[in-house]
């Protein structure tokens, strides 16, 4: 796959999108920069970072930027690196629990996307095939990370959707074979 200059990787929990994005960076370039949103507040987090990093080799350089993601991405995309931003879903939930705009964050992000030196890959969860929240703050959160998703997916060249593994290119999308038979 040709690796586009902004490049959105969707799915749902354990998909096997960040492996894609990790992928997806690997192949286009030596010099890697991987911008971490989570925040360890827990053992169960504490684990899934430590499987993230243990899926990375060495040569990754790890940026944690749980809120200022827009300062990272900009401090560190160039032509001769790449980018991956590893979540967008986590960044919103940190933006929300820290009573930040999230769509003045959205719009700031957008800017220094389209702006980058460089070629940035994001990762974000498509939350909204699932069961619907029985909570308003869950139901709040599917509708702002639905929202996030549609403006990145517009930003981005490209739009890779991983459901069990398997990626699907959503944008730009294959041509249509409407040979039926």
């Amino acid at each position: 796959m040709t690796i586009h200059r902004r490049v959105l990787v969707l799915g749902g929990a354990r998909s096997g999108k960040s492996r894609t994005a990790l992928d997806l960076a690997e192949a286009s370039s030596d010099t890697r920069i991987l911008i971490a949103t989570a925040q360890d507040f827990d053992d169960e987090m504490r684990e899934r970072i430590a499987h993230h990093r243990s899926e990375r080799d060495p040569s990754w350089k790890t940026v944690e930027a749980p809120l200022d993601l827009i300062a990272a991405i900009s401090a560190n995309a160039g032509p001769s690196r790449i980018v991956l931003v590893d979540c967008l879903t986590l960044w919103l939930s940190n933006l929300i629990m820290s009573e930040r705009d999230p769509s003045r964050e959205v719009d700031a992000l957008i800017d220094v996307l389209t702006d980058s030196a460089g070629p940035v890959v994001l990762v974000s969860n498509e939350v909204g095939q699932g069961i619907v929240p029985t909570t308003a703050l869950g139901r709040s959160f599917r509708d702002q990370q639905g929202r996030l998703n549609q403006r990145i997916a517009k930003a981005c060249d490209a739009v890779v959707f991983i459901a069990a593994g398997c990626p699907v290119l959503l944008k730009p999308a294959p041509p249509l074979d409407l040979h039926l038979g």
